[in-house]
C-alpha cells in the first residue's frame, strides 16, 4: 500500500511568514503522495477586529455568524491558500488550493443546534475520494483550506483539524497514512510552561485525564478529539508536532 502523508498546519504557524515558509520547505520535501490542510484562525480573528466584528470562541471552536464566514472564506480560501499554494510552487511542489466546494471535495451539513450554536460551522459528510485519488495520481498537492459547503449554495466554516482527520479516515482504506497536525509547540506539553515537557505518546485515558486537569485545554481539545478520531479509523500513523517534526519522527504520537 502507497504512503501518503497528510500534514494540517494552523496556530501561530500562519501568524509568521519566516515560519510557514520552513514548514512549506520540510513538506515540499516529503516524497510520495501528500496533502496539505491549513487553518488561519488568528488572521481572519485580527481581520474582524478591524471590520468591528465580534470573535466568538468556544473550547477552541469559533462561532460563526454571516459577517465572520465572510471574513473566514476571504482569508482561508483566498489569502492564505494561495499564499501557500504559490509557495509551493516556487519549491517545484504542484500544489492546488481547494475549499470542499470546489469539485464537491468535502460536503458538509451545518452544526445542529445543541447546548451551543455554533452558526455557519459544517460538519463533514462525505469526502469526494475518488476524486482526491485522481489528483494525488497526476502528482498534484491538493492544498484544503478550512471551508466546506452543504450542496444547497451555503459555504460552512470547518475545523481544519477535522477536515484533515476526515481525509486520513475517508483514504486510509487505499494508503497508508501518515498524518501530522503542525503547530508552534514541539508537541502535546505535559506543563504548558515547560517547552520540552512533550509528551512521546498519548492515550485516549491520558487525554481525557489531563483535559479534566486542565493541562490540555482550548484549541488544543478539538485538535486532540481529532488526531483520536483518525487514529480509530484505520490511520496507520497519527502525530502532534511542530515544524522540526513535519520529515523527522519528533512530537507526540498518537496512540489507542
Amino acid at each position: 500500500m502507497k504512503k501518503l502523508t497528510i500534514l494540517k498546519i494552523g496556530g501561530n504557524l500562519l501568524d509568521s511568514e519566516k515560519a510557514w515558509k520552513k514548514a512549506m520547505d520540510y513538506f515540499a520535501k516529503i516524497s510520495g503522495a501528500k496533502i496539505l490542510v491549513h487553518g488561519g484562525g488568528k488572521l481572519a480573528t485580527e481581520i474582524c477586529q478591524k471590520l468591528d466584528i465580534e470573535t466568538k470562541m468556544i473550547e477552541g471552536r469559533r462561532i460563526t455568524d454571516q459577517n465572520t464566514l465572510d471574513v473566514a472564506t476571504m482569508v482561508y480560501a483566498g489569502l492564505l491558500n494561495k499564499k501557500l499554494v504559490s509557495y509551493l510552487q516556487s519549491l517545484d511542489a504542484n500544489a492546488m488550493g481547494f475549499s470542499g466546494a470546489d469539485g464537491n471535495l468535502i460536503l458538509s451539513e451545518k452544526r445542529p443546534v445543541k447546548t451551543i450554536n455554533f452558526g455557519l460551522v459544517g460538519d463533514i459528510k462525505k469526502i469526494n475520494t475518488p476524486l482526491i485519488i485522481n489528483l494525488l495520481s497526476q502528482k498534484i498537492i491538493p492544498v484544503f483550506s478550512a471551508i466546506t459547503h452543504d450542496g444547497q449554495g451555503q459555504l460552512l466554516n470547518t475545523n481544519a483539524d477535522t477536515i484533515a482527520a476526515s481525509l486520513g479516515a475517508s483514504l486510509a482504506t487505499h494508503f497508508q497514512i501518515v498524518l501530522k497536525f503542525c503547530f508552534e509547540k514541539e508537541g502535546v506539553l505535559m506543563d504548558p510552561l515547560n517547552e520540552d515537557s512533550i509528551f512521546p505518546m498519548l492515550s485516549q485515558v491520558d487525554f481525557l485525564q489531563q483535559r479534566q486537569n486542565g493541562v490540555i485545554s482550548a484549541g488544543m481539545i478539538p485538535k486532540l478529539e481529532n488526531a483520536f478520531f483518525a487514529k480509530k479509523r484505520a490511520v496507520h500513523q497519527v502525530i502532534i508536532c511542530g515544524v522540526n517534526g513535519i520529515n523527522q519522527s519528533k512530537g507526540t504520537e498518537i496512540c489507542l
